[in-house]
């Protein structure tokens, strides 16, 4: 039972239910919490993190769960709990406030507020003798020295208001300059040596994986593939990487991929299997395969609740990080005995020494084994004995934008890998995501057990989830996804769509409660931003439907894409997605139309072959926007491959198909 005054345990949230026995009399973020800070005239204790955050947990130990502690929050303020995943809107505003105030953000965050919700002492993580230090300072502060609060709270807000300002209006064009411009600036960045980009901690970067890829199919240059398959490959052989049952930690804290922040976000799975998914369909790696079949195989297993995908495991096993996964030479020897044991401890790199803490080991594969059957009776036994032990906690929250971007990965590695289970369960995901999620016409951010929540869906969930529904249709020919995608981006459109600034877009809608400032942050991180993604699902819609829609989709796309150039001309490291969607949109965006049956062989080609970001949709005449008039030649299935709005005669063969593609057959 939640103590009297903590107000978490009806909290749709798991990260607030962690918190529902604390002593701390938390509440949810709302107007009348507000209201009550008003009333009580103390300041707003605003705690923000997420469930799978290491350091939110040991300060939750350390601090929220002691008596003492607690008796100083209750006592003289009001005690605000946010998930920033349920509530990225909140946490937006707060971290830009927690940068501007100590040059860093991160989580736990930790803000205190006036009642109308200006910061005005931002920090992140402290431990228990400093943040009861802390508690103090801002009691005597808040009682002695108010006008001094204000002071620092208006100039906070207006900060804030300056930098929501965003971008300057102008930049150059996106065309294919702008484009090798920003993959030049991109791989001076790289690690050629260990992969990756920049030093340590090193995170996932998987917009700019995706988006080299796509410049190496338009220019044919070999640099940006080469980046590519050095960072893939160092990530998927290194500790980052789950050797045993797939799927990617999220980040590296070291320069070399071998010891992992262990904590698995379904976003960055999602995105990561989407590029390894890309990467063995252009090249046929076998690594890349193999990755990307055990990446799908992490959803599908350990991420999946009912149809719809859970954010995150944990990076804590009973309260001690990473202890699931890391192994020691002796503990290879127990389970396998003394020859595989030995034999393991090579492959995987597991030494006396340890490469993590106390001794042990995060496996790693430098190289594949030569005897690949003794490696996969190897890998079953460590697996099996590895879930006996402790098993992190999940959080089974739905996020609507992550199984967003879940679905499309999961439809483009069905191509990929011939698998078309993996299509199935991406139909499955949208239509649970739909019916759920989906409020009076309108996208909630959030779902847990069934149960949806308040929080109303922010851009990057209609975006992400538009584009997934537009690689079911393309795959499927069901017009109903196609429907669904184009009604999302109409409530996008209407509610989203910054109408003093054409091509800008906000985080949250027009009618959704309103904050200091109106998020609109347009920078890549480890998520797309809301415009980039936004700008990917109008530019691929717009060649699906009706000439109208598509006049209008089209013309938003192009806006986006201008407005944001400046990221690409500027910060192509912040901008990866951002350079995936132009890639796609300066080659046209390619279009393929094949004329003839759904088992059609030519269509099946097609979407193997076809660069990333192409458009490719497959039927009778007629049957959609891009086959209107198209028909079949001379009795077989036809081709038909446009850039933009310019057409080649149509294709019966696979090399003609090729070499209008530009691809090697």
């Amino acid at each position: 039972m939640s103590p009297a005054g903590n107000t978490l345990s009806s909290a749709t949230s798991p990260y607030l239910r962690q918190h529902a026995d604390n002593p701390v009399h938390w509440r949810q973020w709302s107007p009348e919490a507000l209201d009550e800070a008003a009333g009580r005239d103390v300041p707003i204790l605003l705690s923000i993190g997420y469930a799978a955050c290491h350091w939110c947990h040991v300060m939750a130990h350390e601090s929220f769960e002691d008596n003492d502690v607690a008796a100083a929050m209750n006592a003289d303020f009001v005690c605000i709990k946010v998930d920033r995943e349920e509530r990225p809107d909140l946490d937006a505003v707060y971290m830009n406030a927690t940068v501007a105030l100590t040059g860093q953000g991160g989580w736990p965050m930790t803000c205190f507020l006036t009642p109308d919700g200006r910061p005005f002492f931002c920090g992140t993580y402290y431990p228990k003798p400093q943040f009861l230090q802390l508690l103090a300072a801002v009691v005597d502060t808040w009682r002695t020295r108010r006008d001094e609060v204000e002071q620092a709270s208006d100039q906070v807000a207006g900060e804030l208001r300056r930098m929501a300002a965003g971008l300057p209006d102008g930049g150059p064009d996106v065309d294919p300059a702008l484009c090798e411009h920003a993959v030049a600036a991109i791989l001076r960045d790289e690690d050629t040596e260990r992969g990756g980009f920049g030093r340590a901690p090193k995170f996932p970067p998987s917009a700019l994986l995706e988006a080299l890829l796509r410049n190496y199919e338009r220019t044919r240059s070999p640099e940006p593939l080469a980046a590519v398959a050095r960072t893939a490959a160092a990530m998927a052989r290194g500790g980052i990487y789950d050797q045993l049952a797939g799927g990617f930690a999220r980040y590296s804290v070291d320069a070399d991929w071998v010891v992992p922040h262990f904590e698995k976000m379904l976003y960055d799975n999602a995105l990561l299997l989407r590029v390894y998914a890309h990467w063995a369909r252009r090249t046929g790696d076998s690594l890349a395969r193999r990755v990307a079949a055990q990446t799908a195989e992490f959803l599908l297993n350990d991420l999946a609740d009912g149809e719809m995908f859970t954010s995150a495991l944990d990076a804590d096993a009973a309260g001690a990080e990473g202890s699931t996964y890391v192994w020691t030479p002796e503990q290879l020897r127990d389970v396998l005995g003394e020859d595989d044991g030995r034999w393991a401890a090579g492959v995987f790199g597991v030494i006396a020494a340890g490469t993590f803490e106390h001794g042990t080991s995060v496996l790693q594969l430098p190289t594949d084994p030569d005897d690949a059957e003794r490696f996969e009776r190897v890998r079953s036994a460590l697996l099996a004995a590895r879930l006996t032990r402790v098993q992190p906690g999940r959080d089974d929250k739905i996020v609507t934008a992550w199984n967003g971007l879940a679905i499309t990965a999961l439809a483009e590695a069905s191509v990929a890998l011939d698998d078309p289970s993996l299509l199935a369960a991406a139909q499955r995901c949208a239509g649970a995501l739909l019916d759920l999620h989906v409020v009076n016409g309108r996208l909630r951010r959030a779902s847990l057990g069934g149960v949806v929540g308040d929080s109303a869906a922010i851009l990057e969930d209609y975006a992400a989830l538009a584009t997934g529904l537009s690689s079911l249709y393309q795959l499927t020919g069901d017009s109903s996804w196609l429907d669904a995608a184009s009604d999302l981006i109409e409530v996008a459109l209407g509610h989203f769509a910054d109408p003093d600034r054409p091509g800008r877009w906000f985080d949250t809608a027009d009618d959704a409660e309103p904050l200091m400032v109106r998020p609109a942050d347009p920078l890549d991180g480890a998520t797309p931003s809301g415009a980039s993604l936004i700008a990917e699902a109008l530019l691929t819609v717009a060649h699906l439907v009706d000439a109208n829609r598509a006049e209008r989709y089209g013309q938003a796309a192009r806006a986006a894409l201008l407005a944001h150039s400046p990221v690409l001309a500027r910060a192509p490291r912040s901008a990866g997605h951002w350079l995936a969607v132009a890639e796609a949109a300066v080659r046209g965006p390619l279009q393929v139309a094949v004329a003839g049956g759904a088992d059609s062989g030519l269509l099946m080609l097609a979407r193997r072959m076809a660069p990333g970001g192409t458009i490719v949709v497959g039927g009778p005449v007629d049957s959609s926007p891009l086959l209107e008039g198209r028909d079949q030649v001379g009795g077989r299935d036809a081709a038909y491959v446009c850039r933009g709005r310019v057409c080649d005669l149509p294709v019966t063969e696979a090399e003609e198909l090729a070499d209008a593609l530009g691809v090697p057959v």
